[in-house]
């Protein structure tokens, strides 16, 4: 009958809920409409609207196959609340972020104002590396070690500088006790003067002088000047060591120094950078070598010049034109100066020819010496080699005037390799 056939199919069903028996067939235990779950939608997965967290029949959310509601869902995913809008279109929040940001470039700003000193030091010590490697590069070709050939060519440079103290302070000490024990003769010499008697009796000169010194202005001017003078040698003896520990650092880990910055570069243009920066670091490197160069040429060329002519100290004042030949434009100008000038103190005959000799050798330097040595490492132009020079003694003085040129050669490089090819393709 049909009431006991409804009666039979109602017993036979499953609850709500509950699992068929593991011998039963799954696609009998379903209902009428559909496949084994609930009529709502497919079987619940971890992500789904049903899944183990986030669905609303999942174990967290109570019974299998039970149903949670959308608040109940929001309160298990977000339990101190729901969030907001977003705050990127708050006009505080903008105003925060920017002043934020002008903040911390004033602070980096101030930073590298602050520590500009340690930054020239760095810069300068990694220019010096460069310049070396050439040297040790070469001992290393003669199957040296690479420790070494850096511990000899290192040698070297303490060596100059040693021989250079060496050269130097003498003959200054010997000028500076001269002139202290002369000082008492130089004043009697004074005193003697009619023009100076005549300006002391209209207006009291010595008397002031001696006021001045028995109050003891005199002294505190003098102290003042011996500490300032003593701070000076002290800041100056701590750079040149910093620079030498510096240098010899860069120098010792500058092939792993290369690698990593060359890894960094991008893989597909990783080649073609470390063949760039490789002619970069082989150009200052011949950079330096041929200052170096120039600058021995002019102190061997003046020391045998001011030791023929008879000028006392010939030696110190070699020393002094090749240390100062180092410097781009102006260097030799005044290396020639200043030993023109100790010339024309013992002589003023000596004088005048140390001037022609040097007005010479400069136009030698320049247009022979200069152009053979660096041919084969800058290859700049004068003017371009002018303008460098002029702005790097602007930004940095000496040192900048120094780096300028073979940043300009760089510069030279990446513009003839890398710019106008890729000019000539668009």
């Amino acid at each position: 009958m049909p009431e006991a056939s409804q009666t039979a199919d109602v017993s036979t069903a499953p609850a709500p809920g509950s699992h068929p028996a593991p011998d039963a067939d799954p696609l009998s235990s379903g209902t009428a409409d559909g496949p084994p779950e609930a009529a709502d939608g497919p079987p619940a997965t971890a992500d789904g609207p049903s899944g183990a967290v986030n669905g609303p029949s999942g174990a967290a959310g109570g019974l299998p196959g039970a149903r949670v509601s959308p608040e109940a869902l929001d309160e298990h995913a977000t339990p101190y609340g729901r969030p907001g809008k977003p705050l990127a279109k708050n006009p505080f929040l903008i105003g925060l972020t920017a002043g934020m940001g002008l903040l911390t470039a004033w602070a980096l700003a101030q930073a590298l104002v602050t520590s500009r000193s340690v930054i020239v030091l760095v810069v300068v010590a990694m220019f010096l590396a460069l310049g070396l490697n050439p040297a040790v590069e070469a001992l290393q070709r003669r199957r040296l070690a690479r420790r070494w050939a850096i511990s000899i060519v290192f040698g070297a440079v303490i060596l100059f500088f040693v021989l250079f103290g060496l050269a130097i302070v003498p003959p200054v000490s010997q000028e500076a006790a001269s002139f202290i024990s002369a000082v008492p003769g130089y004043t009697q010499e004074l005193l003697a003067n009619p023009t100076l008697k005549e300006l002391d009796s209209d207006y009291q000169i010595l008397t002031r002088i001696g006021d001045y010194i028995t109050s003891g202005g005199l002294a505190q001017t003098v102290a003042g000047g011996l500490v300032g003078a003593g701070a000076v040698v002290f800041n100056a003896f701590f750079s040149g060591v910093t620079l030498l520990v510096l240098t010899l650092y860069f120098l010792g880990s500058l092939p792993s120094i290369k690698d990593y910055l060359f890894r960094l570069v991008p893989s597909s243009r990783r080649e073609r950078t470390r063949g760039l920066g490789d002619e970069i670091i082989s150009g200052i490197g011949g950079y330096v070598a041929g200052n170096l160069l120039i600058s021995v040429i002019a102190g061997v060329v003046t020391w045998v010049f001011l030791a023929f002519a008879g000028v006392e100290y010939a030696l110190a004042l070699a020393l002094v034109v090749a240390v100062t030949d180092l410097i781009p434009l102006v260097g030799a100008t005044i290396g020639a100066v200043l030993v023109s000038g100790v010339a024309l103190l013992q002589s003023v005959t000596l004088g005048i020819v140390c001037a022609i000799f040097f007005l010479v050798y400069q136009q030698v330097e320049n247009y022979l010496v200069y152009p053979r040595v660096m041919k084969r490492s800058v290859d700049v132009a004068p003017a371009v080699t002018v303008i460098a020079a002029l702005f790097g003694g602007a930004l940095l003085g000496i040192v900048g005037a120094l780096l300028a040129i073979p940043v300009a050669a760089a510069i030279a490089l990446i513009i003839r390799e890398v710019v106008i090819p890729r000019q000539a393709r668009l």
